[in-house]
């Protein structure tokens, strides 16, 4: 059972709606189902809003995932070494963990606020999808910081370089499309971690869950991806790319 069915299934014990758990979490209800289906994971500022809503540990939601033995295709070894870390804490340590966190995100919400009106804000503009799947990139190797103005559309949160011809003529080779995380839907484009490899593509999820990944180029359909139940695949949404939605090749 994945991290999305063990979600939907401590949701259920709780009783709770996905439209109760998403006014917990502060997310859109949309966004809690695209949780519990797969399509997006959570952030981390609302992982520990849900380990909380939820009254488990986190170990309890990824169990499964580690269990199949695929922690390194959706978490970086970095966070796997963070989450063993703190699951080798007893009690006491925890708590003490969590109030250094909260202190943490105390500091970084008062430094944000006591930021200059003027400053321009930035994003990461990665130099391909593969840097924008890295945990850590290297700053001026994997990415650049791009100012937020002109052409750049305000609710962008990244940027990444396009690399191919599949996604042509919407997406031309090495343009820049421009990112956030709100909630795919059907004819939506995003930035996707597919068994490891990182892709741009159309997404689309049929009623009985299949998720199809399209090359907007249909002459290079052969790029295409497609994901069955119990097909063991990994996918991971990174994001969606900021383009209006665009016809289905069906």
């Amino acid at each position: 059972m994945g991290f999305g069915e063990q979600l939907r299934r401590r949701r259920k014990e709780l009783g709770y709606s996905r439209e109760e758990l998403a006014k917990k979490l502060g997310v859109t209800t949309s966004a809690v189902g695209n949780y519990e289906t797969g399509v997006s994971t959570p952030k981390e500022s609302v992982l520990r809003q849900l380990f909380d809503a939820l009254n488990v540990e986190p170990n309890y939601l990824y169990r499964d995932f580690y269990a199949a033995g695929r922690a390194g295709k959706g978490v970086s070894s970095e966070e796997q070494s963070l989450l063993q870390k703190y699951r080798e804490l007893g009690l006491t340590g925890r708590q003490a963990l969590c109030v250094m966190l909260d202190a943490l995100g105390l500091m970084q919400a008062e430094a944000e606020q006591d930021r200059p009106a003027a400053e321009i804000r930035t994003i990461p503009l990665y130099r391909s999808p593969a840097a924008a799947g890295y945990a850590a990139p290297v700053f001026g190797e994997d990415y650049e910081l791009l100012p937020v103005k002109g052409q750049v559309p305000p609710g962008a949160e990244l940027a990444v370089r396009i690399q191919g011809d599949s996604m042509e003529p919407y997406i031309c080779d090495e343009s820049v499309v421009y990112v956030n995380h709100d909630p795919l839907r059907a004819g939506d484009v995003g930035i996707f971690c597919v068994d490891g490899d990182m892709l741009c593509k159309q997404y689309y999820r049929d009623p009985l869950g299949s998720v199809y990944l399209f090359s907007l180029n249909r002459r290079r359909s052969d790029a295409d991806q497609v994901f069955t139940a119990g097909s063991g695949r990994s996918l991971t949404c990174f994001g969606r790319v900021m383009l209006r939605t665009l016809p289905l090749p069906l």
